[in-house]
């Protein structure tokens, strides 16, 4: 068991991160690094660089930090000689991302830019089925509650935040990976309320056929689901992945290894680090960026948590 640090004892930290190290056979929660929050039992520090310096003896480090803090102290761990996991989306630009990638490559430890959507249970079932097909089109639909997801944090509004593409990435990341050939950005329109800095819903189109709309304001059921057609065939995943149609019926098949997305991620991180290797896959972030370089924007009414 290889102990490991975790940085950001926010939303995402205690939902998904401490019970997926928890259950962990190959993981030990030895410190955490926040400002307020703290896990119960275990050490817990304010500032990264005290945390590296006291405890060398801690291998790896997690990062839930929000995207635009979260750089700097990747870099520390990095330096420091430390294995680091990121929350997606991996960092709050391109160019940030792949210096860390250096930096890793240099320093000879390992970086996984995690993808949690990835994980659900039928992405590679789905990515089996589509394998050796020939998709004419494809259509998501990832409509959510941000006053639900993000209660009161402003900070997925301001500037780096992303606005709506913060779960939009999520199933971008399930496209990137599951479609045979790659596709590219070709138009976008996002809505951006009049007091904030980035959207809040976007209707975003690609080559070979392929759209997305996201929007963050629907109450009740959310809506996460991904359509993909092949000629006269329809393959379906619907919440987030969780499940798979094939032609409007339900595909079932036996999922290998841990249950859940996280701690699936952290059985991966393990096996990265075991092989001496790298995950930094930046195709998802890569359509953001393209959305906000090339996307129309549409003011639209103040939003307020």
């Amino acid at each position: 068991m290889s102990k490991i640090a975790l940085v950001g004892i926010g939303k995402i930290a205690v939902d998904q991160h401490v019970p997926a190290i928890a259950g962990a056979p190959e993981w030990e929660l030895a410190a955490t690094v926040s400002r307020r929050g703290t896990v119960e039992g275990v050490e817990a520090w304010t500032g990264i660089d005290e945390m590296l310096a006291a405890r060398p003896d801690i291998g790896a480090v997690s990062l839930a930090l929000p995207p635009v803090p979260r750089f700097a102290y990747a870099e520390a761990a990095l330096r420091a000689g430390r294995h680091v996991m990121l929350e997606k989306p991996p960092g709050a630009t391109l160019a940030e991302c792949h210096v860390l990638a250096a930096l890793a490559a240099k320093m000879g430890v390992t970086l996984f830019a995690s993808w949690h959507s990835r994980e659900a249970a039928m992405v590679a079932p789905a990515k089996a089925w589509l394998a050796d097909r020939q998709v004419t089109g494809a259509h998501i639909t990832w409509r959510e509650d941000v006053r639900h997801w993000h209660p009161g944090q402003d900070w997925v509004f301001e500037p780096g935040g992303m606005g709506v593409l913060d779960p939009g990435i999520n199933a971008l990341s399930i496209l990137t990976e599951i479609l045979p050939a790659p596709v590219h950005l070709q138009s976008a329109l996002l809505e951006v309320p009049a007091n904030r800095q980035a959207p809040i819903a976007a209707d975003l189109a690609f080559s070979g056929g392929v759209t997305a709309e996201f929007n963050w304001l629907q109450t009740g059921p959310q809506t996460w689901d991904i359509q993909v057609h092949c000629g006269d065939d329809r393959l379906t995943l619907r919440e987030g992945g969780a499940r798979m149609e094939i032609n409007g019926h339900d595909h079932d098949e036996a999922v290998v290894g841990p249950t859940g997305e996280y701690p699936r991620l952290y059985e991966r991180f393990a096996r990265l680090v075991a092989a001496g290797e790298s995950d930094v896959d930046l195709a998802p972030l890569v359509h953001v960026a393209d959305a906000m370089m090339l996307g129309a924007r549409k003011n639209v009414e103040a939003f307020e948590f």
